[in-house]
């Protein structure tokens, strides 16, 4: 966590002297094309027929590109590829880690906040891979693949919505993401399937180029 908090702090104060320094970037006023990069904080939590579902703090961190998709609107799609952790607690304690590689299609709206602000809220679907992870498994502080037969679905498909604003090329967003896949691979019982989702807030820092 000290580590993430120093990465955090890096990328504030990076920020302002890449904007400074590079030309391009997000503009409501012209069709343009941005790419950035993001960082930020996911707390997590699975729900439905999984007993360990307290709220799990991971790391989100990703390299996007958008693209204005309306000449008359400041409407813009963005998409990237995203490393990260989700999972559950429980007493404090992290249960099930799920690590994922996801993929978001979000369309956001640009509003002028002031002649330096944009507001961009956004919605959108975002697909995911689980690459990794692990869960308790049996009695004590065994550790096994939270994916695999009897555990996890790698795939799963959410919405993401949310809010973002942008100042000189630092951007700050905030939202959560919906998992609508049933990421649960075991049954109940001998007639019914168990059926768990994703669910994550997340809060995240970056700069657009």
């Amino acid at each position: 966590m000290k580590k993430f908090l120093v990465a955090i702090v890096a990328v504030l104060f990076a920020a302002p002297s890449f904007a400074q320094f590079n030309s391009g970037g997000f503009s409501l006023n012209e069709s343009t094309m941005y790419y950035g990069m993001r960082l930020g904080l996911n707390v997590s939590n699975l729900t439905g027929d999984f007993d360990e579902n307290g709220a799990k703090a991971g790391l989100n961190f990703a390299g996007v590109l958008g693209i204005r998709v309306s000449e008359s609107t400041p409407i813009f799609l963005e998409s990237g590829l995203y490393f990260t952790q989700r999972g559950a607690s429980k007493d404090k304690n992290t249960y099930a880690s799920l690590n994922y590689l996801e993929i978001p299609l979000l369309l956001k709206y640009g509003i002028a906040a002031t002649d330096d602000i944009a507001v961009l809220p956004f919605l959108g679907p975002t697909f995911s891979y689980g690459v990794g992870g692990k869960m308790k498994g049996g009695e004590g502080d065994d550790k096994v693949s939270s994916f695999g037969s009897d555990k996890f679905s790698r795939a799963d498909v959410g919405i993401k919505v949310g809010c973002g604003a942008e100042y000189n090329k630092l951007y700050l967003e905030m939202g959560y993401q919906f998992g609508l896949s049933n990421i649960a691979d075991w049954k109940l019982n001998a007639k019914d399937d168990a059926s768990v989702h994703n669910g994550a807030f997340f809060v995240n820092i970056g700069v657009n180029f």
